[in-house]
């Protein structure tokens, strides 16, 4: 097997952006970004973290409970990430409020919209693009107000299939044409 050092990427830099349900989406990591994207601002400093999981069953055979078989029951696609910027964009998101105005946020229960996502990865001219065509914000951690480090909005994004059935695009372009 060779080695060659020109193959680690590093995330050096990116952004997320965030569009309504039904924006068209990139179908490539370079295209410019559709102006109904907005970006969501800074990341804190642990970054986006990617998880694919899922849930399987056993099929065990009567006769010596050997399992024999195993099926898949569920497949999540998720990206986890704390935005540091307090913004109208940020909080209409954190708090499913989207009559968020200058200064007034109502926190009532509602379950977050659907939207379509953008993760833009850049690491010199290597660009990674992931598209998520309709993601929901479906776990959000705490906001702890304190002296020394930034109010933090975590959520956690989930991916649905979209009509191909595909959750998620992943987009790879070297910065060599």
């Amino acid at each position: 097997m060779a080695l060659d050092a020109k193959n680690v990427r590093v995330a050096v830099t990116g952004a997320a952006l965030v569009a309504p349900l039904g924006t068209p989406t990139p179908t490539d990591a370079t295209t410019a970004i559709a102006v109904p994207f907005k970006d969501v601002g800074y990341i804190g400093e642990d970054g986006v973290t990617q998880s694919i999981s899922t849930d399987v069953s056993d099929i065990k055979a009567w006769q010596n409970g050997d399992v024999v078989r195993k099926v898949q029951t569920s497949h999540d696609f998720t990206l986890q990430f704390s935005m540091i910027e307090t913004t109208d964009t940020t909080l209409k998101l954190f708090y499913a409020d989207s009559t968020v105005t200058a200064g007034v946020v109502k926190v009532t229960g509602a379950q977050s919209s659907h939207n379509a996502w953008v993760l833009d990865v850049k690491d010199g001219k290597h660009t990674t693009r992931v598209v998520l065509p309709d993601a929901q914000i479906t776990e959000r951690g705490e906001v702890t107000y304190k002296n020394d480090e930034a109010a933090a909005y975590d959520i956690t994004l989930t991916a649905y299939p979209d009509a191909s059935g595909v959750k998620a695009y992943i987009y790879m372009d070297d910065g060599e044409i």
